[in-house]
């Protein structure tokens, strides 16, 4: 069933709709939210509940615009609210380790010299700690537009921001990463 079939099927208050949607937009869904939340279960519970909201808010939804941004806007929101509500608690957990391998298998980890792995493991452990020290809004930024690849205007439209803001999101990101990076060279 494709994507248009799926939601009309929603829109009708059939859920089975949902499960074209799900199988389509989980994994992407649940790596945006991993990369801007830093936890793998909280980005889950996102995902898993923006798609009980689709299921509630489906009448709200254009059918002529596409489907993916619609959902994929819900489900940042989401991880940048989850995000600034997380640093406001103080963890009692020690040692707390982010779970972005998941997130992360884009890079190619395949590799046959173990010291070329090592090294970029090494790297991605660098890049998952970089990334933690991004506002939400930068890390949500960069993984719009880096990650799902959204051009600047559809990621600031995601963010309910002006391009320019975006832009300078991107910017301050950037550049925050590189210093942080700097020191693993």
């Amino acid at each position: 069933m494709d994507e248009t079939k799926a939601v009309a099927q929603l829109k009708t208050g059939d859920i089975t709709g949902l499960r074209t949607l799900v199988e389509r937009y989980q994994v992407e869904a649940v790596q945006a939210a991993c990369l801007i939340t830093g936890d793998r279960a909280e980005a889950e519970d996102i995902v898993q509940t923006a798609f009980l909201r689709t299921f509630e808010k489906i009448a709200r939804f254009d059918e002529a615009r596409p489907f993916r941004p619609w959902f994929l806007r819900m489900v940042v929101n989401d991880a940048i609210k989850a995000t600034t509500r997380q640093r406001r608690q103080i963890s009692l957990e020690d040692g707390e380790d982010a779970d972005y391998w998941a997130v992360l298998k884009r890079l190619d980890m395949t590799t046959r010299e173990p010291e070329d792995f090592v090294q970029r493991k090494e790297l991605l452990e660098e890049m998952q700690g970089a990334l933690d020290r991004l506002s939400p809004a930068q890390r949500a930024a960069v993984v719009l537009h880096y990650f799902l690849d959204l051009s600047t205007a559809e990621a600031a439209n995601q963010l309910n921001c002006a391009p320019g803001t975006l832009r300078w999101h991107l910017s301050v990101a950037r550049e925050r990463l590189r210093a942080l990076l700097t020191a693993f060279k």
